[in-house]
C-alpha cells in the first residue's frame, strides 16, 4: 500500500527548462555571477550606512563613528578596510601629529548614488509606522 502525505499530494512535478512559462525569466549565469559579486561587495551590517554617510564628502574616522550609532571602533575599521579593498572608499592619511585620516567615496561608489536615492524613495513610500 502506497500512502501520500498531504504535502506530497499537493507538490507539483518538477519542470524542465523547456516547460518554464517565461523563457526569458531564467537569469543569465554570467549576469547572476556579476550580481552576486555586487551583493557580496555591499553586504555587511554596516557597509551601506558607511557609504551613505560618506555621500556628502570626506569624513574623519571619529565623526563617521559618531554618525553611525551602535558600531564599534573595531567593526568600523574592518568594514572600512573591506570598502577600501573593494575600491569603494578612498583612505587618505595626512602626515600630521596626531595622524589625521579621512575617508571618502571613490568614483565607483558615487555610481551607487542613484541606487541610494531609489532605495531612500522606496523606504519613504513603503515604511511602516512605528
Amino acid at each position: 500500500m502506497d500512502f501520500m502525505t498531504s504535502t506530497e499530494n499537493q507538490t507539483a512535478p518538477a519542470r524542465s527548462a523547456s516547460d518554464v512559462e517565461c523563457p526569458g525569466c531564467t537569469p543569465d549565469p554570467a549576469k547572476l555571477v556579476t550580481f552576486q559579486h555586487a551583493i557580496r561587495t555591499l553586504s555587511g551590517k554596516w557597509k551601506l550606512e558607511i557609504l551613505f554617510c560618506l555621500m556628502e564628502g570626506p569624513v574623519r574616522f571619529g565623526r563617521l563613528r559618531r554618525a553611525i550609532g551602535g558600531i564599534t571602533q573595531h567593526m568600523l575599521t574592518a568594514q572600512l578596510r573591506e570598502l577600501v579593498q573593494d575600491g569603494l572608499v578612498l583612505r587618505t592619511a595626512f602626515p600630521e601629529v596626531p595622524l589625521r585620516v579621512e575617508y571618502e567615496l571613490t568614483d565607483a561608489a558615487y555610481g551607487l548614488l542613484p541606487m541610494f536615492r531609489a532605495l531612500l524613495a522606496w523606504s519613504e513610500q513603503y515604511q511602516r509606522p512605528v
